[in-house]
């Protein structure tokens, strides 16, 4: 029994004015797939199921993933998507196919890259089973919806489940396979953006929705179940919240229990936007807490898709005198180059920020010493391998900034301790990330900061200039109408 392996996977947030270029994928070939084993990701998951059936013979094909950013260049799109298709073209004939999404890419013209992907792989692997998996932020579109048989996505918010989440996907290929399970499916669309402290699974509204699906998973017709709330910074025209529940042909139950979920998200809509706090505020806050603040930056998240460049917080700081030693990561390739110029040791007088993001964002100046110049080479948490490009420490008086030339997510600690950096040794820590630093940093945590500062992936969504989702959707709308399948409430 032949098995194809594959996955496309970057979240784009379309808000942000550069492009994602073919440089910033980590690209695998064939074998090198097998690499991902003993990491935290779906491919690895997958790999162990697969592994413990001797009938089974896994073929890895290809595997792109990126760094979230702004809109794939299209002609990059089309190399990514080309690459895939051909190399699934020239594998040997399959009985099934576990194909890895992300589910929230989005080229410079192309709305939806993991459809055309799909209908790509359909169209060389004809009607053989093909389960696809998601994160929980996926766009789900009806090309994605009609041509999988089994969809999956998260169950976790921050994400912790990825290797799980590998696991479930490659269990339900193999009860199509060997069990002849018939899938069918209850889909419903949701006309909802959501935010917010209430998303985190382990603690928030949102975990009841996730334990609604995982019962269904766990019941003797369940094949899958999720909630795909979306990117909100991922503005194309399918964005919006969706539920999808697949049931071992029993479309009744499949569809009850997805209204029931869709209700559940929809009654508590309200809970599902973001309280944030004045820049101001926070730093008042963070001068008043005994221990370490952690200021969540989720406007400039770059796990989002946002720029990184944003020096918000920063001026800030300086406007407000704060006399903490504080610890902020900012992308800026310029301030890099002069700090390798200068070499170690030296001290320099160098814009900060605002060198992408221009309309949102622009330079201060500081004067700083060169601690450390590296490589920007490190391994995420995850066990994967992360790409900051040439990387600089300065030290700003009791500011110490670690300068990149590329985006990195900023959640684990790793990104830091690579560069000898130990968050630990700071009253203050910047995270450019809504809430998947949370999972790394609250053992440290005296207080967690939500500071609502410009972005191209602010939690304040009415401050992003939507053009492409659907009208009217709560909460950019007023009297936003529930789809037939929900109760007004």
């Amino acid at each position: 029994m032949k098995i194809l392996l594959a996955a496309f996977k970057q979240e784009t947030s379309t808000f942000n004015p550069t492009r994602t270029t073919y440089d910033l994928f980590n690209i695998s070939v064939g074998n090198g797939l097998l690499n991902l084993r003993g990491t935290n990701t779906e491919i690895a998951g997958a790999l162990d199921v697969f592994g413990k059936h001797d009938d089974v013979e896994v073929i890895p094909t290809y595997s792109a993933s990126s760094v979230s950013g702004g809109p794939v260049l299209d002609a990059d799109l089309d190399r990514i998507t080309d690459e895939l298709l051909s190399t699934v073209r020239k594998a040997p004939q399959a009985d099934g196919m576990y194909m890895v999404f992300h589910g929230a890419m989005a080229g410079e013209t192309e709305m939806d890259p993991e459809g055309r992907v799909l209908v790509g792989l359909r169209e060389i692997l004809g009607d053989i089973p093909i389960v696809t998996t998601y994160d929980l932020h996926g766009v789900i579109t009806d090309r994605l919806v009609e041509h999988s048989d089994i969809m999956a996505p998260f169950h976790t918010y921050p994400h912790i489940d990825m290797y799980e989440t590998g696991q479930r996907g490659a269990t339900a290929l193999l009860r199509l396979l060997k069990d002849q399970v018939k899938p069918t499916l209850a889909h419903i669309k949701i006309p909802m953006l959501v935010r917010g402290d209430e998303l985190i699974t382990a603690t928030g509204r949102f975990g009841q929705a996730i334990k609604m699906c995982q019962d269904i998973e766990a019941s003797e017709k369940g094949l899958a179940a999720g909630v795909y709330i979306g990117n909100p910074f991922t503005d194309v025209p399918a964005l919006q919240s969706n539920v999808i529940v697949v049931t071992n042909n029993d479309l009744e139950y499949a569809q009850r229990e997805a209204k029931k979920i869709a209700q559940f998200m929809w009654d508590n809509r309200e809970h599902f936007k973001a309280p944030l706090t004045s820049l101001e505020d926070a730093i008042r806050i963070a001068e008043e807490t005994e221990g370490i603040t952690i200021f969540s930056d989720a406007a400039d998240a770059t796990s989002s898709g946002a720029s990184g460049d944003s020096n918000a917080i920063l001026k800030g700081l300086i406007q407000h005198t704060y006399q903490g030693k504080a610890l902020l990561p900012i992308v800026d390739p310029p301030a890099v180059e002069a700090a390798i110029k200068a070499g170690i040791g030296a001290t320099i007088t160098v814009p900060i920020g605002g060198t992408i993001d221009k309309d949102r964002h622009s330079p201060v100046e500081i004067k700083a010493y060169v601690k450390l110049l590296s490589d920007g080479e490190f391994t995420n948490a995850t066990g994967t391998a992360g790409h900051a490009g040439p990387t600089a420490v300065l030290v700003s008086g009791t500011y110490t900034l670690m300068v990149t030339t590329k985006p990195v997510s900023i959640m684990d600690q790793h990104v830091f301790r690579a560069r000898g950096i130990d968050p630990e040794d700071f009253d203050l820590v910047v995270c450019k990330s809504p809430n998947g630093f949370r999972v790394h940093y609250e053992a440290i945590a005296a207080r967690i900061v939500p500071v609502d500062v410009p972005g191209s992936t602010s939690a304040n969504l009415q401050s992003l200039p939507y053009e492409r989702c659907i009208r009217p959707i709560f909460p950019l709308d007023d009297n936003v109408q529930p789809p037939s399948e929900i109760t007004a409430s």
